[in-house]
């Protein structure tokens, strides 16, 4: 039976908080030794050094530490790390899917044994508090776990069919494509590279994993599990360098049979339409959101902003399904302004492996300099209500600290209200009647998720009914709009949020990886 790892609301409920920060801080302590190495790629089971030599990983929350050093991978490394897939891919295929079961449930029990350690590092590299840092590796543990339970409860997905002749014996057999690439995010760097990478690697595929340059230590430690579960050389090779060189190489080359990636709507699209003008191949992408909460005048205004805050500020607005609309009902709307106010206010921004640190740093310059002129168009065509400015005091003085915003009074089509900007700005806008905000929240090229508070059933009904995006919450204190759980909440976007239709974490995400073929037999 599957079960999630949810690491400290288990520890927590037995009675064990304090064992988790003290685990959680023995995992800060060893990572720190491990600061400022030099990591090769891995091809075909060799480490390789690149010939444009390597690139610095800082942390975000102090520029000035260096995590480790990367190799700047070329188009060669790439087309080398294709190859060396290809050539993997027919003994790979044919292991029985039972066997591969057997040792993606061990990488799991390897991840969860090293996952203190694995948080402490997500928290130099990207950011992570320490709670949305052992989550992302709760969830990679998950993807492991539920997708060995899915390939084992569909039987490999091989399926007797009927027949119309005597002596006609048929079946479905969905088959591995060949050679992916997978692109993962900044944002979820063990999370999302461990269920893209596994959803193609225990369908029969192979696989070459390429990070962001942003996070390329937590999908270095992803291969290092593999390897030590007992993946066999080649199946699975790990490129670092810029999406210019080897990034483009695993979108354009011939011998790539599918792409899985996570980013950006216009880097996405693009690789979309490169990618299948040579030849119809898969490519799952998901592609961001500008997801909306809803508040109406039946709300309990208290579960409202504990579940805006956490789903608009979460990681610094920094996920695709992070909050970052709310449409609340005319007649509350100061009072629940007022009330969610005072909560971010009370927001602390600091040092992400700090036990009470709510918001760390965003991920890099850009980011930050996006924040900085996204708040001057707020304040140019609306009004800033709460933050609206960076934190750089003397206790951070390297890092990109910035401080939860709210805005009110933008034009209904701003395009702040229309534009996903991945960080921790908040629009409100006012609305008269239900069907005006759902219409509201659907008029934008997206559709990842959204959430309502509405403690009427007929108004949640009619929410669940109209809105366009693939995950949706009533009523969610834990993340208006974020937190979709492996085997409970599908991820999944719709419109410019996805490309396939089908979800993480859901029942029909693995036949992504596999095409059918028809065996018939005759006597």
């Amino acid at each position: 039976m599957f079960q999630n790892e949810n690491t400290f609301s288990k520890m927590k409920g037995d009675g064990r908080e304090e064992e988790f920060h003290r685990r959680y801080e023995e995992g800060i302590r060893s990572a720190r030794q491990e600061f400022g190495k030099t990591y090769p790629m891995v091809i075909g089971g060799k480490e390789v050094k690149s010939n444009d030599g390597v690139f610095e990983d800082t942390s975000p929350s102090d520029t000035k530490l260096v995590l480790g050093y990367f190799q700047k991978g070329s188009r060669e490394d790439a087309k080398r790390a294709i190859e060396s897939a290809l050539q993997a891919f027919e003994s790979w295929s044919k292991v029985n899917y039972a066997e591969r079961v057997g040792l993606f449930r061990k990488s799991a029990d390897l991840m969860s044994a090293k996952k203190f350690e694995l948080a402490a590092e997500m928290s130099f590299e990207n950011g992570k508090n320490r709670f949305e840092a052992i989550a992302d590796v709760d969830e990679a543990i998950d993807f492991l776990r539920f997708y060995s339970q899915q390939l084992e409860y569909n039987k490999g997905f091989e399926r007797q069919m009927g027949s119309l002749l005597p002596g006609e014996r048929a079946k479905s057999v969905l088959r591995p494509y060949g050679v992916w690439s997978v692109i993962a995010p900044f944002n979820f760097p063990l999370a999302i590279a461990t269920g893209m990478t596994s959803g193609a690697l225990i369908t029969g595929n192979t696989v070459v994993l390429k990070p962001a340059s942003d996070t390329p230590l937590m999908s270095y430690e992803l291969f290092k599990i593999f390897e030590r579960s007992g993946l066999p050389s080649g199946v699975l090779s790990y490129v670092t360098g810029p999406g210019s060189t080897a990034g483009a190489e695993l979108v354009e080359n011939k011998d790539i049979s599918g792409v899985v990636f996570t980013g950006s709507w216009d880097v996405g699209s693009r690789s979309i339409v490169d990618f299948e003008e040579k030849s119809p191949r898969p490519f799952i992408a998901e592609m961001g959101g500008k997801n909306a909460t809803i508040v109406t005048a039946k709300a309990d205004l208290s579960k409202a902003t504990e579940g805006i805050v956490r789903g608009a500020f979460g990681f610094g607005g920094q996920k695709c399904s992070a909050c970052s609309r709310v449409y609340v009902d005319n007649s509350i709307k100061d009072q629940f302004v007022r009330k969610l106010s005072e909560k971010v206010s009370q927001l602390k921004v600091g040092d992400p492996t700090e036990r009470d640190t709510f918001l760390g740093p965003l991920i890099n310059e850009k980011a930050y300099k996006n924040y900085q002129g996204y708040v001057e168009e707020a304040r140019s065509r609306g009004k800033v209500l709460v933050g609206g400015g960076v934190v750089n005091d003397g206790s951070y003085p390297n890092g990109y600290y910035v401080k939860p915003t709210l805005v009110v009074d933008l034009p209904e089509n701003d395009r702040l209200v229309k534009t996903e900007l991945f960080v921790p700005i908040l629009v409100i806008e006012p609305f008269n009647n239900l069907e005006d905000a759902i219409e509201k929240m659907n008029d934008v090229d997206y559709g990842l998720t959204g959430g309502i508070f509405s403690e009427d059933k007929n108004e949640v009904d009619q929410f669940f009914s109209k809105a366009q995006a693939g995950v949706l919450y009533a009523n969610r204190t834990a993340g208006s709009t974020t937190g979709a759980v492996v085997g409970v909440q599908p991820f999944v976007g719709w419109k410019h949020s996805g490309s396939s239709g089908k979800g993480a974490g859901g029942p029909y995400y693995l036949q992504q990886f596999l095409r059918e073929q028809s065996q018939t037999h005759y006597d």
